[in-house]
Order: C-alpha cells, then structure tokens, then sequence
C-alpha cells in the first residue's frame, strides 16, 4: 500500500534520488526545501527552525495525511580546521545536521505512535564514524545521529517503529563538489571499490530499511561507502 514519506532535503542530490526511488515503488513521497524552485509535491521547511519543523509537518498531515516513513536527509556542511571555525558555523552545523534530526524525528513519532508503527530514517555519514580532518563539527553531528538513533529504536521499538541510520561515502553531489579534483581522487583512492557512490545507490539501501523486508532491523547503522569505513 501506498505510504506518506516525507524525506528532509529532498530536492537534490541524495535526498532527490530517495524521493525519486519512493514514487517509483508506489509510494507519496513529499519533499521538503529551503530554496530554490519548489519540488513536486513539496514543503518549505527550514530545520534549522522548529517552528518551520511544525509547520512543514502539518501542511503534510493536513494534504495527505500522517508521516508513515521520515528520512531525515537535509544537511550542511562549514569545512575547515577547528582551530579557524566560527561559532555560528559550528552551530548551523550542529542546528541542521543533529538537532533538525532529531526534532523532525520528534515530530514524526506523534502520528506513528497512534498508528503503532513506522520507520525513522537517519542520513549519517562515514566521517560519523571515522572522522575526518576538517569536518570535525560535521562529523560530530553525524556521530551523534548514531547514539540517538539506537536511543530511539529502544524508546519506540515496543511501538512498532524502527530507527536505523544509513552512512553514505563518498557521493556524487553538489555538496561534495567543492573539496575538489586532489581531495575527491584521495578519497576514491581509499575506498576499496575504487569509485564514488551514485545517489540512486543510497536511495535503494533507504528503500530497503523502509521496506517489509527489513521488518526486523533497528538500531542499525548500514554502510553504503565502498568500504571507505571498513572497521569503523
């Protein structure tokens, strides 16, 4: 059956292609943006802002009803050396990438609490795990979706609901244009199948999670790296 999916950050990159592989499996699914022109179907959302959290929530109760699965994808990214990182940069960083999470995951549970079942998406990151020299704010926070994931997945699991988090490598996207050619071959050169993801691939591993067949699994962190995390 047809379910409500809202995927945060879904008018690009990897959050267009797990919007894009949800309609073709049938499903509604409904992308939230900040800028640029609106997707179809679509909701403004900052998550950043609670309230814009709230209110990007409701417009999609209101349209199509209750959020069965979350993907909580959007994200940013302030690269450089701690040492030289601004105060707010660090904080956009942890407001979008840990904090939006957690809130729209806060928001999602109302509805899939009554319904007594769901699925919670986290997009994380192999640097959550590995870390890596000049995202030290940005892999803080996808750290931190780690811990929080598997504190959910025990808080709703006896409700139905699984929390799990998929951590990406390297990808093809805009936001991993700007570390450039010499940072993007260095990191190919580390991961053993010795390319970059394609978003579509991510999509299908969320796909996945929030399908039947992975009825059984949460609290989970599923790699989708090339083996650039291998022993993290």
């Amino acid at each position: 059956m047809s379910r409500v999916v809202l995927v945060t950050g879904g008018n690009r990159g990897i959050g267009e292609a797990i919007v894009t592989a949800f309609r073709d499996a049938g499903d509604t699914a409904i992308a939230t943006y900040r800028h640029g022109p609106p997707p179809q179907p679509g909701v403004i959302m900052d998550v950043a802002d609670p309230a814009s959290i709230d209110a990007g929530f409701l417009a999609v109760e209101q349209h199509w009803g209750p959020v069965e699965v979350l993907v909580a994808n959007a994200g940013i990214t302030r690269d450089g050396l701690l040492v030289r990182t601004d105060v707010a940069d660090l904080d956009d960083v942890l407001a979008t990438n840990l904090r939006g999470s957690l809130l729209c995951a806060q928001r999602a549970t109302r509805g899939m609490l009554r319904a007594r079942s769901g699925r919670i998406i986290l997009i994380g990151s192999v640097v959550g795990l590995s870390g890596s020299a000049g995202q030290t704010g940005y892999a803080a926070a996808k750290a931190g979706l780690i811990g929080a994931a598997r504190s959910l997945a025990r808080e709703l699991g006896p409700r139905g609901i699984t929390v799990n988090v998929v951590a990406p490598g390297y990808v093809d996207t805009a936001m991993t244009e700007v570390l450039g050619d010499t940072a993007r071959q260095a990191i190919i050169e580390r991961t053993p199948l010795g390319r970059t993801a394609h978003p579509a691939e991510v999509a299908a591993v969320v796909t996945f999670l929030a399908g039947e067949a992975a009825g059984f699994i949460t609290g989970a962190v599923i790699p989708c790296d090339g083996g650039l995390g291998m022993g993290h």
